[in-house]
């Protein structure tokens, strides 16, 4: 535990914050959000959200998808964390909903930035998972006899559907499971893998 705050502290400071203003939860694959106001762990959050400087938000992952978003004009961030569970349920709309609703965010106004997850080359699913998302989200693969779902473009739809541009949305063409020897995935090495973090932040004005 001595080495991972270690490694939190130099993951701050590389960023331009302490390690007492990170904002971390410890996740839930639900669609639960935090508004924070201090840096600190907390319990059953997969959305962060905060309007507030000095504040270094973080969402923790080993294929589900980070999602990072930025309202320019309110200076408002937010981190998600989007499993397929959260994904079906709309973590990544009902985050953006609450921004608009609380500070008046608009799609014209953010940035937003998928990170590496698993690719959909590579997330089979059982018949009870893919029946949970939309065709253009999954794909049959006759050869295997299996779903293959996109998490990337699942949750791309979300943002656009709140009208973010799509010159504002940029999504990583990484796979932490096909590219394991660079990323931790749970489902290439088996669930016995460490995590990453996810982070925004707003320094100062």
């Amino acid at each position: 535990d001595a080495l991972r705050q270690e490694n939190r502290r130099i993951f701050c400071n590389a960023l331009g914050f302490e390690e007492q203003e990170l904002v971390r939860s410890l996740q839930t694959h639900e669609t639960e959000l935090l508004n924070a106001r201090q840096g600190g762990l907390f319990e059953g959050y997969d959305a962060i959200v905060t309007h507030r400087e000095r504040l270094l938000l973080a969402v923790s992952v080993a294929d589900c998808a980070p999602i990072l978003i930025f309202d320019r004009r309110n200076r408002v961030v937010a981190a998600v964390h989007a499993g397929w569970r959260g994904t079906v349920a709309g973590i990544v709309s009902e985050t953006l909903q609450y921004m608009g609703e609380q500070y008046d965010t608009r799609g014209r106004d953010c940035y937003a930035y998928i990170g590496p997850c698993i690719d959909e080359c590579s997330f089979e699913v059982g018949e009870e998972v893919a029946e949970q998302f939309d065709p253009a989200f999954k794909q049959w693969n006759t050869g295997k006899g299996k779903f293959y779902v996109d998490l990337k473009k699942a949750n791309a739809a979300q943002l656009r559907e709140f009208e973010i541009p799509e010159g504002h949305i940029e999504i990583s063409p990484l796979s932490t499971f096909s590219q394991c020897e660079d990323f931790f995935s749970y489902r290439a090495e088996n669930g016995i893998t460490g995590r990453m973090l996810a982070a925004i932040g707003i320094l100062h004005q």
